[in-house]
């Protein structure tokens, strides 16, 4: 449950400003069909996070506990500062209509926009930290829907009100705490 619950504060924290968040808010205002937009984000976080998730399980029987101590624990910590970096959507505005509809544009643009981004990363650290894929893919999933999906029904009107430096510092300090507790052996 702890697995669970972790992954899904986390990913939800450090969604929250994320180049998939404004791309949430990109084909919501572009498409304004919220059902196929949040489908198709929920079916491309699975396939992401669960490869990701996979690969943080894996990577547990390459590296013995000490490398992946330090590892997870220099990783959550460069992971905090990466947090304090905002994202930014590169746009391509155009008017034409998706040629592989809404939830199909949704699915592909979201799985290619989460390679190798912070939520992508944090799956396969928490993976790796908890042993435990279901639990953390489970959740990382969570945290995505919670930080995405109201941002495709409720818009700018969100962005506008939610102090996304803050939310920002406050993912930074939970994912260094994390780090020097992993490199203190605990947890």
């Amino acid at each position: 449950m702890e697995a669970f619950l972790v992954s899904t504060g986390i990913v939800a924290l450090a969604e929250m400003g994320d180049k998939t968040q404004l791309l949430s808010l990109v084909l919501a205002a572009r498409f304004r069909k919220p059902w196929p937009i949040v489908l198709g984000i929920l079916v491309a976080t699975l396939a992401n996070h669960g490869l990701a998730g996979a690969v943080g399980s894996w990577v547990t029987t390459l590296l013995g506990p000490t490398a992946l101590r330090w590892g997870l624990g220099l990783s959550f910590i460069a992971m905090a500062a990466w947090m304090l970096i905002p994202d930014k959507l590169d746009d391509e505005d155009s008017d034409e209509a998706p040629r592989m509809g809404v939830f199909l544009t949704t699915v592909v643009a979201f799985f290619l926009a989460e390679m190798g981004d912070k939520t992508q990363i944090a799956t396969v650290m928490l993976a790796a930290q908890y042993q435990a894929w279901a639990a953390v893919v489970a959740g990382t999933t969570l945290g995505m829907m919670l930080a995405n999906a109201p941002v495709v029904w409720l818009g700018d009107a969100i962005t506008r009100r939610v102090p996304l430096q803050l939310v920002h510092t406050v993912s930074a300090v939970i994912f260094a705490v994390m780090g020097v507790l992993a490199l203190l052996g605990w947890g």
